[in-house]
């Protein structure tokens, strides 16, 4: 393990860190997910970077600009900045299989979360991905991290289908303002 590598919490946008609006193109819609930004700034003060890392194929399928793309974030930051909180990056994938080429950046490729990794220092086996969906969870898992399933956004679907199959679900929480918890409790477990 290297030491100077820091840890991160790898955050999906829709659905786990803002408010679930599909082919979101209008900042005027951000709305962060109620206890995001507390969360955010509680895992901060605990040594965790925070990057966001969010496939937007909108742009791949036209709905929407980089340009719009990149207000909608700036929006988003205006957010956290309000609550105390931030960003130590933002990624995103704008592209789709259907309109181009396949990438290795498309969660639930690793690619964004490799690409973080490498750019800001980060410890991907001391770091976490947290998101609404199976391909952010699986992105985790192939970047090296560990995962947590939030029930926000289209997340409370996917326990369920969890559930129906027999599978566990300890890696569920209820949004992400219990993440600063469940990473500290998971933390202590390991450690004793």
């Amino acid at each position: 393990m290297n030491a100077s590598l820091i840890p991160a919490v790898f955050l999906d946008r829709d659905g786990t860190l803002i408010e679930e609006v599909d082919y979101l193109n209008d900042p005027d819609r951000v709305k962060l997910i109620p206890g995001a930004g507390e969360a955010l700034k509680a895992l901060s003060a605990t040594g965790f970077r925070l990057v966001l890392v969010t496939n937007q194929s909108g742009v791949a399928r036209g709905l929407f600009t980089v340009e719009t793309l990149d207000s909608i974030h700036e929006r988003l930051t205006e957010l956290l900045h309000e609550a105390g909180a931030s960003l130590d990056g933002i990624y995103t994938c704008n592209h789709h299989p259907d309109f181009g080429a396949p990438c290795s950046c498309r969660k639930p490729e690793p690619g964004l979360l490799l690409q973080a990794a490498e750019d800001l220092q980060l410890d991907l086996k001391r770091s976490w991905m947290i998101g609404d969906a199976a391909r952010d969870l699986e992105a985790g898992r192939r970047a090296g991290t560990e995962s947590l399933l939030v029930r926000t956004g289209k997340g409370h679907i996917l326990e369920q289908t969890w559930r129906r199959m027999g599978q566990s679900t300890d890696c569920v929480i209820d949004s992400l303002a219990a993440a600063p918890s469940a990473i500290e409790s998971s933390l202590k477990h390991r450690r004793s």
